[in-house]
C-alpha cells in the first residue's frame, strides 16, 4: 500500500508519516535524501534524525532512490522522506535525471511493503525567476503526478491537517 503525503513547507507532511511509521507495528526503514551541504540543511536534517527512534533504519539515499527503495523488504515499513529535496539532489549531480526518476517510481509502485512517501507542492507560489527554477518546478510536479497515479492514497497536508486527493476521472465518471 502507497501512501503519498504531498503539500508545502512546514504543512505536517514528515510529522504525520513519522507517525504512521509509529503506529504501523513494524519494523520501519525510512529513506532520507537530503545532502546536508549548508547550515539550514544540516540543522533539519539533525531535527528530522531526533523525531525518528532509535531502532528504526535510516538509508542515507541522495540520488539511487529506486535501488533504496528496492532494497527494502516489503514487511518493512517504508518512509521515504522527501522528494522534493532527491529530485533537487539530481538537478545538482544527475542533470539527465529521467532514469532515475523512472527507476524510483516503478520501483515505490511495485513495492509490497506498506510505503509512505512525502513530497513538497511547489506549483502554488510564486512563479519561480530563473529557468532552472521553473524547469525544478515543472519536473517536481510531474514526478509528483507519476507517484500519485500508482497510490493508494494521496493526502494534501495543509496546517497539519489533511485533504484526500481522489483521482478526477474517478470523480467524473
Amino acid at each position: 500500500m502507497l501512501t503519498f503525503l504531498v503539500g508545502g513547507a512546514r504543512s505536517g507532511k514528515s510529522t504525520l508519516a513519522v507517525q504512521m511509521g509509529l503506529r504501523s507495528g513494524a519494523p520501519v526503514t525510512f529513506v532520507a535524501t537530503a545532502e546536508p551541504f549548508d547550515d539550514d540543511l544540516r540543522e533539519r536534517v539533525a531535527r528530522h534524525r531526533a523525531e525518528r527512534p532509535p531502532l528504526w533504519t535510516t538509508v542515507e539515499c541522495p540520488i539511487a532512490l529506486g535501488d533504496a527503495v528496492a532494497a527494502v523488504p516489503d514487511a518493512q515499513f517504508l518512509i521515504v522522506d522527501c522528494l522534493t529535496v532527491w529530485l533537487a539532489n539530481l538537478f545538482q549531480h544527475e542533470p539527465s535525471h529521467d532514469v532515475h526518476v523512472a527507476a524510483a517510481v516503478q520501483a515505490l509502485h511495485g513495492r509490497q511493503g506498506r510505503t509512505v512517501v512525502v513530497s513538497n507542492e511547489v506549483g502554488m507560489g510564486v512563479h519561480p525567476e530563473t529557468g532552472l527554477g521553473r524547469g525544478y518546478r515543472d519536473a517536481l510536479g510531474r514526478v509528483n503526478q507519476l507517484v500519485a497515479a500508482g497510490a493508494d492514497t494521496t493526502l494534501l497536508l495543509v496546517a497539519g491537517r489533511a485533504v484526500r486527493l481522489d483521482d478526477p476521472w474517478e470523480l467524473l465518471s
